[in-house]
């Protein structure tokens, strides 16, 4: 087995064409996946990478790098619409976590409970990819296709995360529920963002995860808050339930059933709504 951690992200493209290493971006996710003592065949850790990490603002919006760690998303200066990702950041497993897991590395696990996806797609989010051959860029929603898979074609990265400046309005606000606070999968999870005027939502996003195969927004929902009045989201209830029966596929599982799921993403999504609007 070969190790190798470049410095340079073109080195690591190449490196990446011409073996079948597995990628290493923090490894909070990659090691416990696998029953061995040790990964098998050869590892390309893109942690050194300075291309990778770090959040960067340009006119066209707010880039993240790929190996940017939870702990450096949650201490960032970023404006309140991202309070939904950076609440999700402070919930990423321990500190030990926040600390080494990666935001990329999040989005390429591909868990229907991944914490870092829900917030990710209320700012209308995407996936920059490279290769020897190319880079291009995915809407978030179009990156994750199903439980455990992306789009990533082979010898393809994740690079970056990119927020649109026009997801920047707003205020935001996120919640998930497990059978314990820390260290835990999600039963379920939510993040909300809204654009205000004169007490009014003027536009929605409304993100659930751990309730369908891949996290979903509640579009259907997202209409019929325009117009609500901010400060009573319970007013909403009938329009809600009605857009999570239709959108949302959960499963019953160890941790509870769909039934259950349902009932919570309903209460969570009021608590964000008004989490929001109070912050």
């Amino acid at each position: 087995m070969a190790y190798h951690r470049p410095r340079q992200l073109s080195e690591a493209l190449s490196l990446l064409h011409s073996t079948n290493a597995v990628v290493l971006a923090g490894g909070s996710d990659l090691y416990p996946a696998i029953s061995a003592r040790q990964l098998p065949g050869d590892v390309l850790d893109l942690t050194a990478i300075d291309a990778l990490c770090g959040i960067s603002r340009d006119d066209a919006g707010w880039r993240i790098g790929a190996t940017t760690t939870w702990s450096a998303i949650a201490r960032a200066d970023l404006p309140p619409a991202f309070r939904a990702l950076q609440q999700a950041a402070r919930e990423v497993g321990a500190i030990q976590i926040q600390n080494s897991g990666t935001i990329g590395g999040n989005l390429c696990n591909a868990s229907p409970a991944a914490d870092g996806v829900p917030p990710l797609l209320v700012l209308d989010a995407g996936v920059e990819l490279a290769s020897a051959l190319g880079s291009r860029r995915l809407p978030l929603a179009e990156f994750i296709t199903g439980v455990r898979r992306t789009a990533l074609q082979p010898g393809e990265i994740v690079t970056a995360v990119h927020v649109p400046t026009s997801a920047a309005n707003g205020v935001a606000a996120f919640g998930k529920l497990g059978a314990r606070a820390y260290l835990v999968i999600s039963i379920a999870m939510v993040a909300v963002r809204l654009e205000l005027e004169q007490g009014r939502i003027s536009a929605a996003r409304v993100a659930v995860g751990s309730c369908s195969p891949v996290a979903t927004r509640l579009t259907g929902f997202e209409v019929a808050l325009i117009g609500g009045k901010a400060d009573q989201p319970a007013l909403w209830r009938d329009a809600l339930a009605e857009d999570i029966s239709q959108r949302l596929t959960p499963i019953d599982d160890i941790r509870a059933d769909a039934a259950y799921r349902r009932e919570a993403v309903e209460e969570l999504v009021i608590r964000a709504l008004a989490q929001a609007v109070a912050a």
